[in-house]
C-alpha cells in the first residue's frame, strides 16, 4: 500500500521545488510531533528503534516498486529519521511512524511536506509494509494523517502523486475519498524508466463534510 513519497533525505523536495521556510507561527508540532491514535494503530513520531523494522519492511520489492529507493542500511535509515525530526523543526516537512495496536516499531510511515511558503498546500505519501495490507491499518492511519493536516497543522489542501500502474496505490487514495483530479506524463523516474502519476487531492472543507456523514452514520 503505498504512492510515490520518497524516502531519500536529497531526494525529497527536488529541485524544481525549491525549499521554502514557514512563516513563524504558534503552532507546537514543530517543537514536537503529537501522538494520534484511534485504538487501531498509533501515529507518533519515527524513532532510531524503528530503523531496523522500516528497512525490512520498506525495502521489499513490491513496497518499494513506486517509490524513491529507500536506504539499504539499518544507518541509512537512522540518517533519514534524523533528517525528518530537522525538517520538522524546521516547519517544512512531518513524518509520521506508523504503529498497529499492540506493537511497538513502526510498519509503516505517513508523510506530508509543504508545496507553499504558509504550509497551506502540501503533498502527502505513504508506505506500509506487504503484511499489513489490507488489515485496515492504512485506513486507520490515514483518517489520523490528514486530520492532523487539517485540524492540526493548518492545512488547506493535500495533494499525493500515485504511478498509474499502482493500482492499490490508487485504490486506496480514491476509498478514502481523495479526487482524482489530472494525469501528470511520465513525471516519475524509477529504476531508469518514466511513470505516468495520478494527481490526487483532499480538500479540507470537503473532508470535514465527508466526517460529519460518517458521525451521523454512527450515531
Amino acid at each position: 500500500m503505498l504512492t510515490s513519497l520518497r524516502t531519500d533525505p536529497g531526494a525529497l523536495l527536488p529541485p524544481s521545488r525549491p525549499r521554502v521556510e514557514r512563516p513563524a507561527t504558534s503552532t507546537d508540532w514543530r517543537q514536537t510531533l503529537p501522538v494520534a491514535s484511534n485504538g487501531a494503530v498509533t501515529l507518533r513520531e519515527l524513532r532510531t528503534s524503528d530503523a531496523r523494522a522500516l528497512l525490512e519492511l520498506l525495502t521489499h520489492d513490491e513496497v518499494a516498486r513506486f517509490i524513491s529507493p529507500p536506504p539499504t542500511t539499518v544507518e541509512g535509515f537512522e540518517r533519514f529519521i534524523a533528517w525528518a525530526r530537522r525538517e520538522r523543526a524546521a516547519g517544512r516537512y512531518i513524518c509520521f511512524a506508523v504503529v498497529p495496536a499492540g506493537m511497538d516499531t513502526a510498519v509503516g510511515i505517513f508523510q506530508i511536506r509543504q508545496l507553499d511558503p504558509a504550509f497551506e498546500t502540501a503533498e502527502w505519501g505513504f508506505a506500509l509494509g506487504k503484511t499489513f495490507w489490507g488489515t485496515g491499518v492504512f485506513a486507520s492511519a490515514a483518517r489520523l494523517a490528514i486530520d492532523f493536516a487539517f485540524e492540526t497543522a493548518g492545512i488547506h489542501r493535500l495533494e499525493a502523486r500515485a504511478a498509474v500502474a499502482n493500482g492499490r496505490g490508487n485504490g486506496a487514495l480514491s476509498k478514502i475519498g481523495a479526487v482524482r483530479e489530472a494525469t501528470l506524463r511520465r513525471s516519475f523516474l524509477r529504476d531508469g524508466r518514466f511513470y505516468d502519476q495520478a494527481l490526487w487531492s483532499i480538500v479540507r472543507d470537503d473532508w470535514r463534510r465527508a466526517k460529519a456523514v460518517w458521525g451521523a452514520a454512527v450515531h
